[in-house]
């Protein structure tokens, strides 16, 4: 008998990914509201030349270390922190009932009935209804070539794991080097800070002797370099890195599904088993119930997210 984890209500992840944007308002708001009630002048923030050399200067670095694929992948990094998870509790549904029809077909009909599936899966029938799984090439190439060493035959479960251990190790390491850029970006922000300030010093410099609203005016403007610098880090950029990070540990999770999932099957373990084990291998804050899975799997429709969100348990 089961029954549903006493565990508070999750929220949507789609829901949380809002937060990116609020959290962003809510760190410049604080800065500037408090610098406002302590009677500070926005006019004297708005310094376009220090935001020039930090963010020029900035970029420049990111070109220069970087190669053109790593940038594009830091532009969809950044472009995911403000959209919608791709691994919510439905991708995960789908996922599990699309995996349960491929090693049913199998099971019933041999391994070689989904040969021809798994070689073209753009053209199976069997993937055409989970239009997520063909877009995603990863996923596609991770599930595709795991299944053909199970059709082959020929090949130990141990070595086919380790074959997947590598993938994985391989996509991990291709997912974090944009973030370790962005990562690099931040934390050169506080230092690019520090040049924007020197120059406005020797700036000030060269005023000495003028009007002291005048001197006092440049001393400001270098200041300001100082400031935007750690802002930028702190409250923009390395937060912004962080949560391209946490995306990279929800594919990883996803992949790692897979892999216990796909292994149990080549082990010998009838879908319904395999199924199951990769239900547990989900993070508890997507996954699905034993009773969502079984209804998808066994009725063939998507089963509607419980409102709490957790996962069955034996009782």
């Amino acid at each position: 008998m089961w029954r549903r984890s006493s565990c508070p209500p999750i929220p949507d992840i789609g829901v949380l990914r809002v937060f990116a944007i609020l959290g962003i308002l809510v760190v410049f708001g604080a800065v500037l509201g408090g610098y406002l009630m302590e009677k500070g002048n926005l006019l004297v923030l708005v310094q376009p030349a220090e935001l020039l050399i930090i963010g020029g200067a900035a970029v420049g670095t990111l070109l220069i270390a970087n190669p053109i694929h790593i940038l594009k992948d830091i532009a969809g990094g950044i472009g995911g922190v403000f959209g919608s998870s791709r691994y919510d509790k439905a991708r995960y549904l789908e996922t599990l009932r699309m995996m349960y029809g491929v090693l049913t077909k199998a099971r019933r009909e041999g391994n070689l009935a989904i040969e021809q599936d798994i070689e073209v899966p753009q053209d199976s029938k069997l993937f055409a209804e989970f239009p997520a799984f063909l877009k995603d090439h990863h996923t596609r190439d991770f599930v595709c070539d795991t299944l053909r060493m199970m059709v082959t035959g020929g090949v130990e479960a141990f070595d086919i794991d380790q074959m997947m251990e590598l993938d994985m190790e391989v996509q991990h390491h291709d997912t974090h080097q944009p973030i370790s850029a962005l990562t690099t970006v931040a934390d050169a922000l506080p230092g690019l800070g520090i040049v924007a300030a020197v120059l406005g010093v020797v700036i000030t410099m060269q005023a000495l002797g003028g009007p002291p609203a005048e001197i006092g005016h440049k001393v400001a403007s270098a200041l300001v370099g100082t400031f935007l610098g750690i802002l930028l880090c702190y409250g923009l950029v390395g937060p912004i890195s962080s949560k391209m990070s946490k995306a990279a540990d929800e594919e990883r999770c996803f992949t790692h599904m897979l892999r216990v999932l796909m292994l149990a099957a080549i082990k010998g373990s009838p879908p319904q088993i395999s199924i199951e084990i990769g239900r547990r291998a989900i993070p508890l804050y997507v996954r699905p119930s034993f009773t969502e899975v079984d209804q998808v799997c066994r009725g063939g429709g998507a089963a509607a997210p419980s409102a709490e969100g957790g996962e069955g348990k034996a009782a």
